[in-house]
């Protein structure tokens, strides 16, 4: 595309509950789109290297998904305010993400590029589902969502400059980009060959670690023949991929066999929040597919009792579930609250990730997630001067281990007032059930019934939780479910 080409630019209005786009986000065939690019995404340098670096998606995965579905909600949302905020967070949130990859190449989030690619291998991974799920797309549709996917570009940068004007212009341009601008990443491949063998429980089966390790045994291998399959030819050549036999021959039969069950059965089992709904209670919604999530729900409890009758009882899993406040080991805290991209260490970014869960949770304004990652950033420079004994920038294990105490430091009492502040939505200065349950879905609920429909958290209360749970003293189900969870 020269300099001097004048593309037309996508109404961004035509991002709302009719579009094309919406249909798909409402179908649950669409994760197999969504994983797909996202491997394409991932073996792009730049983006390869900001996912290594800054992204949760190897420690908290479920997580990522269940944000990333609430983000493209918010995008496609009947109040244009509503969409154009959600573009305005993501703009910030993509800001805060920039460095050197370990080949000595600046990488940034906000790369026009890079963006652009982003958009496209998620617009071709869609064509793609359609064509092997034998479904056939109209020119007309094909332009329309195109053109949508053009809209959502728009929302981010301005503009779509960076993507070709046509559907027909689009497809040398892809082409292009597998063949000279993707490498075979560090994120590409941890995505192939580790996440799906090591990915944690959805919440719904987190209480049957048995049953989960045996399924996921016999499925990640599957999955990533599968995933493998399913990329372009140049990419598994440059990858080093191998073609097992049989893996094309299932990656079709997925395919078309999704396309028939859309067909056959019934809407409400196959939309993506009944999905969601399954592997996470708290986010069901009653109006879609109920009494299938009942039955789903039915049958897994059996199959776990059955799991843990065959089973022998493991003491540790045993003692931990029946203690609900128990306080975590030093390492245990570590490994699965402040390590939240899964690297073995404690950097910024790990803490910076803490700040966007809770800025997504509570979607807060420009001011307010300014004022968060601003404690956020002040607790993290208290952690590195009191921890990183090797002045390397980050915080290994052993270190926090060997000074764990000084963990409930000022400034998380700082990020403790900040929290209580953005969580305080109506200025009260209490923490009302419908505002807590805004941070912790769910979890308030529960206390709500043991309390009563005005229980209320006072701004003492709420800080003293907050530093009980990140000082490792004790366990919450609501803080657990916001930054300990996967």
């Amino acid at each position: 595309m020269s300099a001097e080409t004048i593309v037309e630019q996508p109404d961004i209005s035509i991002l709302c509950p009719d579009a094309l786009l919406n249909g798909y986000c409402q179908d649950a065939r669409w994760g197999l789109a969504v994983v797909r690019a996202t491997v394409l995404e991932a073996a792009h340098p730049q983006i390869g290297a900001a996912l290594i670096e800054n992204s949760t998606f190897v420690a908290h995965p479920w997580r990522r998904i269940f944000n990333t579905l609430l983000s493209v909600q918010r995008v496609l949302d009947a109040d244009p305010r509503v969409r154009d905020k959600e573009g305005a967070r993501l703009n910030r949130m993509h800001a805060r993400i920039a460095g050197v990859d370990p080949k000595g190449r600046p990488y940034n989030a906000m790369d026009p590029d890079a963006r652009a690619w982003v958009v496209g291998s998620l617009f071709e991974s869609t064509v793609n589902l359609n064509r092997m799920s034998g479904v056939s797309m109209s020119a007309d549709d094909m332009v329309r969502l195109y053109e949508e996917f053009r809209a959502f570009l728009v929302l981010l940068e301005g503009n779509a400059d960076h993507l070709p004007a046509t559907v027909e212009e689009f497809w040398p341009y892809f082409d292009d980009v597998i063949e000279r601008g993707l490498e075979n990443t560090e994120a590409m491949r941890i995505i192939l060959f580790e996440l799906f063998g090591r990915m944690p429980a959805p919440p719904l089966l987190r209480g049957h670690p048995a049953l989960w390790a045996a399924g996921r045994g016999m499925a990640g291998p599957v999955i990533t023949e599968f995933l493998k399959a399913t990329l372009p030819e140049s990419v598994r050549q440059r990858a080093g991929l191998a073609d097992v036999p049989g893996a094309h021959t299932l990656t079709r039969g997925v395919y078309m066999g999704t396309g028939v069950a859309a067909r056959v059965l019934p809407q409400s089992w196959t939309r993506t929040d009944t999905v969601i709904g399954l592997l996470d209670p708290s986010l069901a919604n009653g109006g879609s597919g109920p009494s299938l999530l009942s039955s789903l729900r039915r049958q897994q409890r059996r199959a776990a009792a059955l799991v843990r009758l065959l089973s022998p009882m493991s003491g540790d899993g045993a003692s931990s579930s029946a203690s609900g406040s128990a306080a975590r080991s030093a390492e245990r805290f570590f490994a699965e609250v402040l390590d939240q991209t899964g690297d073995g260490y404690v950097s910024w970014p790990d803490i910076a990730a803490m700040a966007r869960e809770v800025a997504s949770r509570l979607d807060l304004d420009a001011d307010g997630e300014e004022r968060l990652f601003d404690a956020f950033a002040g607790w993290w420079r208290e952690l590195a001067s009191t921890l990183d004994g090797d002045g390397d920038g980050r915080v290994s294990r052993a270190e926090y281990a060997a000074a764990a105490s000084s963990a409930a430091s000022p400034a998380l009492v700082r990020v403790a007032e900040v929290l209580f502040e953005a969580t305080d939505a109506d200025g009260d200065q209490t923490i009302s059930a419908v505002e807590h349950r805004a941070l912790f879905r769910t979890a308030f609920s529960r206390d709500v019934e043991t309390s009563g429909q005005d229980a209320r958290y006072s701004r003492s209360e709420f800080v003293r939780e907050f530093l009980a749970f990140m000082s490792g003293r004790q366990s919450s189900a609501g803080y657990d479910s916001l930054l300990a969870q996967a």
